[in-house]
């Protein structure tokens, strides 16, 4: 045996165990704040009329979805805030205000009035939570998926930016755990008088919990890298709109690669209970009991995928998910709405949400690929909050919408339509697989003499 082969590399065994470290913090603040974000919408079939009176649901539930669809509009503020904030001072700083964010907006829904007791000054609350909750999200997804792709090796981004997908996801899920829970131990009457709020009072201690955790992170090497460096340019711009000018093209490609995938997500996540228990007159239970499954299935995908994209790139995913999400969506749509039993609709929502892995499991690298250190969380933060709110949070609300002037069918064609835009961008654009996200990885190039595949690398400086 060799000597080299006898002694262990301890630095490499340290860089394994930070990169490790900095997956769970990373994931585990994810999960928390998706949680509070999604719990909004897991209970609202409970919670809606509280607020809003009346004696039409579907009126009451648009209430509601316009109220997640507000939330929204702040994610491009709280991209463009959170973003600066994460690219200026760091990904870690960024992480650690987003989760402090969510557990005050967390908290304000949990001890908002209802109609009965204070008349619209609840619903008003419940507004100013959500914008603060829009804030939060939007600089979370930016500065996680920054944090996850930049903390991951390079021949493993796709993996590691997947956790964002899983933790938000289980984020969900975890929600979902809670509600099941809450449905088989409190009646009907006890959900919609109190039991909703307990899974704000919870979120609320989850956000404290993590906030304890995201201090203990370690900054990334590429963001120390960037803040230690003596670049020529003038480091006060890092972070902002005027150095994000200057990538305007990749901006405008985040928000077209994001369209279709934000529409399909929250089309199969959030809204798919409300579909089934509404359009295919699915019990409340056995609705969430389909999602949750589908769901827990959708979650343990995300990291397979992220790995193929690692051997094969990004764009055969993501043109897989498109075509399939083009021509799916129709017929898988119209079949849920009328599955009768638990197991066809499990199978529907399975088919779905495996169409949609290809876009889930890959997008955070591949935004966060697209642009330089210095401006790679804004990058990532601004357009594709833009996106999510022109789009992904309106997808619930058009839904209703439809559903509500008899045209319910139409929607289908509106996922597929937004899935056929991100098609062609996916087909266009070029496959970042290969791109440096460090000056230490462009290095590595060169001295491999990876010519073709260094090139996009001028964007790390």
């Amino acid at each position: 045996m060799s000597p080299s082969a006898a002694v262990p590399d301890p630095t490499a065994g340290e860089e394994r165990r930070k990169r490790r470290l900095a997956l769970l913090g990373g994931s585990l603040g994810n999960l928390v704040e998706w949680y509070d974000w999604f719990v909004y919408a897991s209970f609202a079939i409970y919670f809606a009329d509280s607020f809003f009176p009346g004696d039409n649901p579907t009126t009451q539930l648009m209430n509601t979805a316009g109220i997640f669809a507000v939330g929204f509009l702040m994610r491009p503020v709280g991209g463009w805030i959170l973003g600066r904030a994460a690219d200026r001072h760091g990904r870690k700083s960024a992480l650690t205000l987003t989760v402090t964010m969510m557990s005050v907006a967390a908290l304000l829904i949990a001890v908002a009035p209802t109609y009965g007791q204070a008349g619209y000054f609840g619903a008003l609350v419940l507004l100013l939570a959500r914008l603060l909750q829009g804030m939060s999200i939007g600089g979370e997804y930016a500065a996680s998926a920054t944090y996850l792709t930049e903390a991951s090796a390079r021949d493993r981004r796709g993996l590691g930016s997947s956790f964002q997908y899983v933790s938000m996801t289980c984020g969900q899920l975890l929600g979902l755990a809670i509600l099941i829970t809450m449905q088989h131990t409190l009646t009907t009457a006890q959900l919609e008088s109190w039991g909703w709020r307990i899974p704000f009072v919870l979120g609320a201690f989850f956000a404290v919990v993590v906030f304890w955790l995201r201090r203990r992170l370690q900054e990334t090497d590429a963001f120390q890298e960037e803040s230690a460096g003596d670049e020529a340019h003038d480091d006060s711009a890092r972070g902002t709109l005027k150095a994000l000018w200057q990538y305007r093209r990749q901006a405008v490609l985040v928000m077209a690669l994001t369209l279709g995938g934000t529409v399909a997500y929250y089309t199969y996540t959030t809204y798919l209970t409300k579909y089934l228990v509404g359009s295919a007159g699915m019990a409340k239970t056995t609705a969430t009991l389909v999602s949750f499954t589908a769901l827990t299935v959708f979650a343990v995908l995300q990291p397979f995928a992220g790995m193929l994209s690692d051997r094969i790139g990004r764009r055969p995913l993501l043109i897989t998910f498109a075509v399939g999400c083009t021509v799916g969506t129709y017929p898988i749509m119209t079949a849920l709405g009328s599955a009768s039993s638990y197991w066809s609709a499990l199978g529907l929502s399975l088919l779905a949400l495996v169409i949609i892995t290809g876009y889930t499991s890959i997008n955070a690298a591949v935004k966060a690929e697209l642009f330089p250190t210095r401006v790679r969380a804004l990058g990532v933060a601004l357009p594709y909050a833009i996106a999510n709110a022109l789009f992904g949070g309106t997808a619930e609300y058009v839904a209703l919408w439809f559903k509500d002037s008899g045209h319910e069918t139409m929607f289908f064609w509106y996922v597929s339509g937004c899935a056929l835009i991100s098609l062609v961008t996916y087909v266009l654009m070029p496959d970042t697989r290969a791109v440096a996200l460090s000056r230490a990885e462009a290095d590595a190039d060169a001295a491999a003499g990876a010519g073709t595949a260094a090139k996009p690398v001028e964007a790390v400086r």
